[in-house]
Protein backbone atom coordinates (compact mmCIF):
# COMPACT_ATOMS: atom_id res chain seq x y z
CA UNK A 1 0.00 0.00 0.00
CA UNK A 2 1.42 3.29 -0.68
CA UNK A 3 0.57 6.72 1.24
CA UNK A 4 1.04 9.78 -0.67
CA UNK A 5 1.42 13.26 1.62
CA UNK A 6 2.33 16.89 1.26
CA UNK A 7 5.34 18.07 3.46
CA UNK A 8 7.27 21.07 3.57
CA UNK A 9 11.00 21.21 4.92
CA UNK A 10 13.59 23.51 5.31
CA UNK A 11 16.30 24.05 2.59
CA UNK A 12 20.11 24.63 3.27
CA UNK A 13 19.46 28.52 1.87
CA UNK A 14 16.79 29.15 4.55
CA UNK A 15 14.10 28.40 2.12
CA UNK A 16 11.13 25.80 2.56
CA UNK A 17 10.76 23.40 -0.14
CA UNK A 18 7.32 21.10 -0.82
CA UNK A 19 7.35 17.85 -1.35
CA UNK A 20 5.28 14.60 -2.04
CA UNK A 21 6.37 11.70 -0.38
CA UNK A 22 5.10 8.18 -1.43
CA UNK A 23 5.52 6.23 1.29
CA UNK A 24 5.03 2.36 1.71
CA UNK A 25 5.42 -0.74 3.17
CA UNK A 26 8.67 -1.71 4.88
CA UNK A 27 9.56 2.22 5.67
CA UNK A 28 10.73 2.67 1.63
CA UNK A 29 9.52 5.88 -0.42
CA UNK A 30 9.96 8.24 -3.04
CA UNK A 31 10.20 12.26 -2.69
CA UNK A 32 8.80 14.38 -5.60
CA UNK A 33 10.23 17.58 -4.99
CA UNK A 34 7.67 20.50 -6.12
CA UNK A 35 9.66 23.73 -5.27
CA UNK A 36 10.97 25.92 -2.91
CA UNK A 37 9.59 29.09 -1.12
CA UNK A 38 11.08 31.89 0.66
CA UNK A 39 7.97 33.96 0.79
CA UNK A 40 4.44 32.79 2.61
CA UNK A 41 2.49 33.11 -0.46
CA UNK A 42 4.92 31.42 -2.22
CA UNK A 43 4.65 28.79 0.44
CA UNK A 44 1.45 28.62 0.29
CA UNK A 45 0.84 28.29 -3.56
CA UNK A 46 3.26 25.86 -3.56
CA UNK A 47 1.51 23.46 -1.19
CA UNK A 48 -1.86 23.89 -3.35
CA UNK A 49 -0.01 22.79 -6.33
CA UNK A 50 1.17 19.65 -4.24
CA UNK A 51 -2.41 18.87 -3.37
CA UNK A 52 -3.37 19.37 -6.80
CA UNK A 53 -1.40 16.62 -7.92
CA UNK A 54 -1.98 14.23 -5.85
CA UNK A 55 -6.10 14.72 -6.55
CA UNK A 56 -4.74 14.18 -10.37
CA UNK A 57 -7.02 11.66 -11.76
CA UNK A 58 -9.70 11.30 -9.25
CA UNK A 59 -12.98 12.43 -10.70
CA UNK A 60 -16.53 13.58 -8.29
CA UNK A 61 -19.07 11.11 -7.94
CA UNK A 62 -22.02 12.97 -9.35
CA UNK A 63 -25.20 11.83 -7.42
CA UNK A 64 -27.79 13.73 -9.43
CA UNK A 65 -29.92 14.31 -6.63
CA UNK A 66 -32.82 16.24 -7.18
CA UNK A 67 -32.61 19.92 -4.81
CA UNK A 68 -29.30 19.03 -3.84
CA UNK A 69 -26.92 21.74 -3.10
CA UNK A 70 -24.22 19.64 -4.75
CA UNK A 71 -26.13 20.11 -8.07
CA UNK A 72 -24.98 24.03 -8.02
CA UNK A 73 -21.82 22.77 -7.24
CA UNK A 74 -21.92 23.77 -3.36
CA UNK A 75 -20.16 21.40 -0.99
CA UNK A 76 -22.56 18.80 0.89
CA UNK A 77 -23.19 19.37 4.36
CA UNK A 78 -21.94 16.22 6.54
CA UNK A 79 -24.51 15.45 9.23
CA UNK A 80 -22.29 12.35 10.58
CA UNK A 81 -19.34 11.23 11.33
CA UNK A 82 -19.77 8.24 13.42
CA UNK A 83 -18.02 4.94 12.18
CA UNK A 84 -20.27 2.43 13.95
CA UNK A 85 -20.33 -0.72 11.71
CA UNK A 86 -15.88 -0.47 12.10
CA UNK A 87 -16.37 0.27 15.44
CA UNK A 88 -18.58 -2.78 16.63
CA UNK A 89 -16.19 -5.25 13.88
CA UNK A 90 -13.03 -3.63 16.03
CA UNK A 91 -14.62 -4.23 19.30
CA UNK A 92 -15.63 -7.88 18.55
CA UNK A 93 -12.55 -8.41 17.60
CA UNK A 94 -10.90 -6.98 20.64
CA UNK A 95 -12.97 -9.19 22.80
CA UNK A 96 -12.59 -12.42 20.93
CA UNK A 97 -8.88 -12.24 21.50
CA UNK A 98 -9.33 -11.84 24.93
CA UNK A 99 -8.44 -8.39 25.63
CA UNK A 100 -11.47 -7.77 27.60
CA UNK A 101 -10.80 -10.02 30.40
CA UNK A 102 -6.79 -9.47 30.24
CA UNK A 103 -7.25 -6.24 31.10
CA UNK A 104 -10.32 -5.97 33.48
CA UNK A 105 -12.56 -4.64 31.35
CA UNK A 106 -10.26 -1.52 31.37
CA UNK A 107 -12.13 0.69 28.69
CA UNK A 108 -9.19 3.64 28.69
CA UNK A 109 -6.87 0.72 27.44
CA UNK A 110 -9.76 -0.58 25.31
CA UNK A 111 -10.32 2.92 23.80
CA UNK A 112 -6.68 3.13 23.10
CA UNK A 113 -6.11 0.18 21.40
CA UNK A 114 -9.27 0.80 18.71
CA UNK A 115 -8.05 4.34 17.93
CA UNK A 116 -4.51 3.49 17.24
CA UNK A 117 -6.06 0.79 15.22
CA UNK A 118 -8.17 2.93 13.24
CA UNK A 119 -4.95 5.32 12.83
CA UNK A 120 -1.79 4.89 13.83
CA UNK A 121 -0.76 7.83 16.00
CA UNK A 122 0.08 9.41 19.09
CA UNK A 123 -1.53 8.35 22.84
CA UNK A 124 -2.32 12.18 22.93
CA UNK A 125 -3.71 12.13 18.98
CA UNK A 126 -6.13 9.26 19.91
CA UNK A 127 -8.43 11.33 21.34
CA UNK A 128 -8.76 13.19 18.10
CA UNK A 129 -9.09 9.96 16.49
CA UNK A 130 -11.95 8.84 18.83
CA UNK A 131 -13.65 12.24 18.54
CA UNK A 132 -13.82 11.80 15.13
CA UNK A 133 -14.90 7.88 15.33
CA UNK A 134 -17.84 9.66 17.14
CA UNK A 135 -17.32 8.03 20.29
CA UNK A 136 -16.30 10.30 23.90
CA UNK A 137 -12.63 9.01 25.06
CA UNK A 138 -13.23 7.76 28.39
CA UNK A 139 -10.77 8.99 31.36
CA UNK A 140 -9.11 7.74 34.68
CA UNK A 141 -9.36 9.41 37.99
CA UNK A 142 -5.81 10.89 38.65
CA UNK A 143 -5.54 8.12 41.35
CA UNK A 144 -6.93 4.97 39.76
CA UNK A 145 -4.33 2.45 37.44
CA UNK A 146 -5.26 0.59 35.04
CA UNK A 147 -4.89 -2.92 36.18
CA UNK A 148 -2.72 -3.99 32.93
CA UNK A 149 0.12 -1.43 34.31
CA UNK A 150 -0.45 -2.93 37.46
CA UNK A 151 -0.20 -6.21 36.48
CA UNK A 152 1.76 -6.52 33.01
CA UNK A 153 1.35 -10.15 33.24
CA UNK A 154 -2.31 -10.10 32.46
CA UNK A 155 -1.81 -9.53 28.89
CA UNK A 156 -0.62 -12.65 28.46
CA UNK A 157 -3.88 -14.18 29.27
CA UNK A 158 -4.94 -12.63 25.67
CA UNK A 159 -2.66 -15.12 23.93
CA UNK A 160 -3.59 -18.31 26.21
CA UNK A 161 -7.59 -17.23 24.66
CA UNK A 162 -6.56 -16.51 21.59
CA UNK A 163 -4.55 -19.66 21.05
CA UNK A 164 -7.62 -22.09 22.46
CA UNK A 165 -9.72 -20.34 19.18
CA UNK A 166 -6.87 -21.48 16.83
CA UNK A 167 -5.10 -24.58 15.39
CA UNK A 168 -1.67 -23.93 15.01
CA UNK A 169 0.90 -26.25 13.26
CA UNK A 170 3.98 -27.44 14.54
CA UNK A 171 6.96 -27.70 12.12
Amino acid sequence: MVVAYVRTVKTASGARAVQIVHSQHRGSRDIEHIGSAHADVDLELLKAVARQRLAAGQGELDLCLPGSPANQGAALPITSSRMGHLLDALSRGYEVLGFGPATGRDEVFRALVLARIIEPTSKLDSLRVLAEAGLDPPSYRPSAQPQHHRHPHVLCGSRQHAGTRTQLRSE
